[in-house]
């Protein structure tokens, strides 16, 4: 039976969520339960993309990331996959009626990371729109449950969480985009010569999309809203201390956020989620 397949290919799913990130998979568990397998398909799927432009240095990424989306779009039209990421993502996208546009332009974000690109202003933000922004809004498509009116209104706010989270990513993994892989996302920013002043210009443009995202963040069903706000007070802890971290240990570190930190957000998350704080 399919149906047993299915279940396999969820577990799968969670099984990426909680082996690659412990904030998202913790920010999932916050969700109502009928919301969880849906993001883990997601988050499972965005995953194995960027996992082929990122890690899989001795493989042609160019071929496997074009197998990657002919997959995907096979998936979609046929209603499974023997991949079981693939599978699981494919079921997401048809029972909350995904749309395809946010998967194409995921994709063509995946694809840039497969050539040198000198990123000014406006390709930085294709970049984004592609990489966070989209992904957002996959993820309102599922706790919207079908409520297109919602959508339509948080659409902007999710944009900006999604950005954030993205630009967040930028800065903690500085020196490994630069060194390891010779990225450089920020435009106008030359990285040899990356000090405070240039740190404080992106973290100003980080702070707008906080505040932005906050606002929809507010305006969630009750079932998304926890999980939402939880996956924003981590990013925002992971932000404030990169804030008060120097440029240039930023530059040779990876900021990160401890585990019992992240339990103590956790319970405030909690707290002010249940006293309607939110």
């Amino acid at each position: 039976m399919k149906q047993l397949f299915d279940h396999v290919s969820i577990r799968c799913s969670r099984l990426t969520t909680k082996a690659y990130s412990t904030s998202f998979s913790l920010g999932i568990l916050c969700l109502g339960k009928g919301l969880r397998d849906p993001i883990y398909s997601i988050y499972g799927f965005v995953r194995f993309a960027d996992e082929i432009v990122d890690s899989f240095q001795d493989y042609d990424k160019v071929t496997l990331l074009a197998r990657f989306r002919e997959e995907t779009y096979r998936a979609i039209d046929e209603g499974i996959s023997l991949n079981p990421i693939l599978n699981s993502f494919q079921h997401a996208v048809r029972q909350y009626q995904i749309d395809r546009e946010l998967i194409d332009q995921f994709l063509h974000s995946m694809e840039m990371d497969l050539t040198h690109v000198d990123y000014t202003p406006e390709k930085f933000q294709e970049y984004i729109l592609g990489s966070a922004e989209v992904v957002g809004l996959m993820c309102l498509r599922v706790f919207c449950q079908h409520n297109d009116a919602l959508y339509q209104q948080l659409k902007p706010s999710a944009m900006r969480l999604g950005a954030a989270f993205q630009k967040i990513n930028f800065l903690r993994d500085l020196q490994a985009d630069f060194s390891g892989m010779g990225r450089s996302y920020f435009p106008g920013i030359d990285l040899h010569s990356f000090n405070d002043t240039c740190k404080a210009t992106i973290e100003a443009s980080i702070a707008d999309d906080f505040h932005a995202a906050y606002l929809g963040i507010k305006k969630l069903p009750r079932s998304a809203r926890l999980g939402v706000y939880v996956a924003y007070v981590y990013y925002l802890a992971l932000f404030r201390k990169i804030r008060n971290t120097p440029s240039a240990l930023v530059m040779k570190s990876r900021i990160r956020i401890r585990n019992r930190h992240k339990a103590r957000l956790l319970a405030y998350s909690y707290v002010k989620h249940q006293l309607n704080l939110i």
